[in-house]
């Protein structure tokens, strides 16, 4: 499960920094002076926690490689965090109503100059598949912590019970048992077995 875990969060480090270099909005000004001008604001300048969050996803797949335990289930609390993020980015590129106000401020154009703006939405698209990504492999990691955790918890039980097996007297039953087949169970030998 770790590896694939892995893989997802790679994928999804790839898939980001590519959503960063597409183009998200196109701002079309005109100062009265010359042609119109139109600017392309790519995923990294519109958003620029894309980048971050590429880097940080890179590192949570190494993570992954040294952490078990509680530290994994916090990496994959993390993880999740981050898909929350990247869920978030991508969903309002559709729900703002209007983009050309910011995307104005992002291409340093006077607003009195702004003729219009036109979103495309490949990258935003990119970033929501990457979000549900990130969030299979968030679960993938928890699980690999929690199976690790009860195999773990399941062997040392294991191992304590037999423990308690060999110090422990035997039961009263088990002393019937051995007069019944003939064995005598004050005998320093005899173990309850």
């Amino acid at each position: 499960m770790i590896r694939a875990a892995q893989l997802l969060l790679v994928l999804g480090a790839g898939a980001l920094w590519v959503a960063s270099r597409m183009t998200w909005v196109e701002v079309t000004s005109f100062d009265g002076l010359g042609e119109p001008r139109t600017t392309a604001l790519a995923g990294g300048s519109w958003s620029t926690a894309l980048v971050p969050q590429a880097v940080l996803l890179a590192a949570a797949a190494v993570a992954a490689l040294a952490v078990r335990g509680w530290p994994l289930r916090a990496l994959a609390v993390l993880v999740a965090g981050v898909s929350a993020g990247l869920g978030y980015l991508a969903i309002t590129m559709w729900v703002l109503r209007d983009v050309s106000v910011r995307a104005s401020r992002l291409a340093e154009l006077p607003v009195a100059d702004l003729v219009g703006a036109q979103r495309h939405y490949a990258g935003p698209v990119v970033t929501l598949v990457t979000a549900v990504a990130t969030l299979a492999a968030a679960v993938l990691l928890m699980r690999a912590a929690t199976r690790a955790a009860s195999g773990a918890a399941r062997y040392a039980r294991r191992a304590a019970v037999a423990a308690d097996e060999v110090d422990a007297e035997p039961s009263e039953r088990a002393l019937w048992d051995a007069l019944d087949e003939g064995r005598d169970p004050t005998d320093p030998d005899y173990k309850g077995r």
